[in-house]
């Protein structure tokens, strides 16, 4: 069995490129995996709050000397972090706003990101522990900003996702850019037929 951990965080309701994405990567999957479970959360519908000064000192008390009211507090991060732990695929659909992630999956990621449980310090430094995962980001972004061209010293999308994942463990991550939407079809399109080439590739090599 495969679980599948679906991300999406675009605030459209309707017409959302990403998450015409990660819906593509799901059912491309269960189609040649039937042996799959997946579990979808989207992080804009579901208004995640952001982080206050009492959430994060509840993450910051031990887990044996937390009152009821921060063991309330923390449930809806406990889940967000159990699923992610749970998971060996994950598929993240991040449209880019202001060059950088919608809100919204920041506030994802800010509830996933917890000391003790995805990511410790040691001796010799941070080390995450939400490991031996396939990560999957599937970005739509207005403009192109691909590394072969003028603009991509403003992307500020991937290199953060791949910091702050990495930084918990999760280091096999691949993103696959739809670029230049706001303009044509083009990008849209190659990153439907790199989906499917992905795919294909991941199923592979977790069968081997």
């Amino acid at each position: 069995m495969t679980t599948i951990l679906a991300i999406t965080s675009s605030p459209s309701s309707q017409g959302s490129v990403t998450t015409a994405l990660v819906d593509q990567f799901v059912e491309n999957w269960t189609r040649a995996n039937s042996n799959t479970e997946v579990v979808a959360r989207n992080v804009a519908s579901s208004h995640l709050p952001h982080l206050d000064e009492s959430l994060i000192g509840a993450f910051y008390t031990p887990e044996d000397q937390r009152s009821d009211a921060q063991k309330q507090e923390l449930s809806l991060s406990d889940a967000i972090v159990d699923e992610a732990e749970a998971a060996d695929v994950i598929v993240i659909g991040s449209p880019m706003h202001n060059f950088g992630i919608s809100s919204s999956l920041k506030a994802w990621i800010d509830h996933l990101s917890r000391v003790g449980r995805t990511f410790a310090y040691t001796e010799t430094g941070p080390q995450g522990m939400l490991t031996n995962k396939k990560v999957f980001v599937l970005t739509a972004r207005g403009g192109n900003y691909a590394k072969s061209g003028t603009l991509a010293h403003l992307d500020q999308q991937e290199p953060y996702l791949r910091t702050v994942l990495g930084f918990m463990g999760m280091t096999d991550v691949t993103f696959i850019h739809a670029e230049g939407v706001a303009s044509g079809t083009e990008g849209r399109e190659a990153a439907e037929q790199q989906i499917e080439r992905s795919v294909q590739d991941a199923i592979l090599s977790i069968a081997a």
